[in-house]
């Protein structure tokens, strides 16, 4: 692991905004790494390739902004009942299913649901020589920065509102 990379299994409790802010900044720059490997992936011509890939880098990455966020599973089961209740409260306020729980295929395909108009002019435009494949990548590209921006947002503020 490289430099502030967190560890697997490894808990994170925020007490600042300052701490905040640099878990969310951490966590963008992760997601628009596997955003460019889901871009990589739509270049490829093989029809549901690229949303085998996104599903697959979804479900590895969501768990690991909660973990960043001290929002995984495993940690919010750990905390006490009321301040855990509140997360869910917090979470289910802000239309995210995501947060605190374990995320199945089932929870992935509901994300990629939400960007399906864009995953669908992809598979169109990649198929058009060289442009259709730059255009497909761009949209892959946008299409998991939203997924895991959206998500980071929604952790970012469900911290921000426990915070005391």
């Amino acid at each position: 692991m490289r430099g502030n990379e967190m560890k697997p299994g490894v808990s994170m409790q925020i007490t600042s905004l300052a701490e905040l802010d640099r878990v969310a900044d951490e966590a963008r720059k992760l997601v628009t790494k596997r955003a460019l490997v889901s871009a990589g992936a739509a270049v490829v011509p093989v029809p549901g390739a690229d949303l085998l890939v996104d599903a697959n880098i979804l479900t590895k990455l969501l768990p690991d902004i909660n973990q960043r966020f001290g929002l995984s599973k495993d940690q919010v089961a750990k905390l006490e009942p009321d301040r855990a209740k509140q997360i869910f409260l917090i979470a289910a306020n802000l239309g995210n299913g995501v947060i605190g729980r374990s995320i199945t295929r089932r929870i992935v395909t509901a994300l990629v649901r939400r960007v399906a108009a864009r995953y669908a002019t992809k598979s169109v435009l990649r198929f058009v020589p060289f442009a259709g494949q730059v255009a497909a990548a761009g949209i892959s590209f946008g299409a998991m920065k939203l997924v895991g921006n959206s998500h980071i947002d929604d952790c970012y503020e469900t911290v921000k509102r426990t915070l005391v």
